[in-house]
């Protein structure tokens, strides 16, 4: 991408407290990062004020709202999700982000758990990844068996139909990062000792297996494509457009008020 020309309007942010800290933060000097960052900044705060009033309006009118996250690893599910709740009531939603099933988990149907975390009225519920993970994550690592597999396929987008049908509002949203990414910041994680942490032996084997994630996520969409609901594909490669798109679906798909005063 071009440098940014240096007008009025962008000398005006540079010169801002924050044009200021971010243009000395980084190194070497980079006034068209530090401006395309306020004008990300400037966005985000917009969009999160919608979301206050889409979170207003469900409370209002006692809607129950999905929202689910599904991606490569290290795709930016987790920031995007952050970003999106920063600014909201954190009495009126929940994120979920489910561990390895218990055994009596491991009895059940396969989607009780993820059912057993649904949205009460007037809430929104925020899935860092969902059932979604027996479509591909499993799968993939073995984690499932073929069976397993063809049985939730056929049964997910009668699941859906039901949970939409029955009041429940449902958004789908699959992060996607190319594998030279994914690499990058896999190496990014792993030398930063606040993010080691992050780093499990699924996201060991990503890249190795990202062929065979690719013929799955495949699998996936054709299926939800195919009479279901779809997911909306989010090109997450840079985390700051990533997270804008990812607002802006979530509020083009509720149909909230947006005169509600907040």
């Amino acid at each position: 991408m071009r440098d940014l020309k240096l007008t009025p309007s962008n000398i005006k942010k540079l010169n801002s407290n924050k044009g200021l800290v971010s243009l000395l933060s980084r190194e070497p000097l980079d006034y068209s990062k530090v401006i395309r960052y306020i004008n990300y900044e400037k966005k985000l705060k917009k969009l999160q004020v919608e979301l206050v009033k889409l979170q207003t309006w469900a409370i209002q009118n006692n809607e129950r709202i999905i929202i689910l996250f599904q991606g490569r690893d290290a795709a930016g599910k987790g920031g995007a999700i952050r970003r999106a709740t920063e600014r909201i009531n954190p009495r009126h939603f929940r994120i979920i982000a489910l561990p390895k099933p218990t055994q009596e988990e491991q009895s059940q149907w396969y989607f009780q758990r993820y059912v057993n975390q649904f949205p009460k009225e007037g809430e929104i519920v925020f899935f860092d990844r969902s059932w979604y993970n027996r479509a591909v994550v499993e799968p993939v690592n073995g984690f499932c068996t073929e069976k397993e597999h063809e049985i939730f396929m056929s049964q997910v987008n009668d699941f859906e139909r039901m949970v939409t049908e029955s009041g429940t509002r449902l958004v789908k949203i699959y992060m996607s990062i190319s594998k030279k990414e994914q690499a990058k910041r896999f190496e990014d994680i792993k030398s930063d000792p606040l993010k080691q942490w992050k780093m499990t032996p699924v996201d060991e084997k990503a890249q190795e297996l990202w062929n065979k994630y690719t013929f799955y996520k495949n699998k996936m969409f054709a299926k939800t494509n195919d009479g279901g609901i779809p997911f909306k594909i989010i090109r997450a490669n840079r985390k700051t457009s990533a997270r804008i798109a990812v607002i802006e679906h979530i509020l083009e798909s509720i149909p909230y008020d947006k005169n509600i005063e907040i």
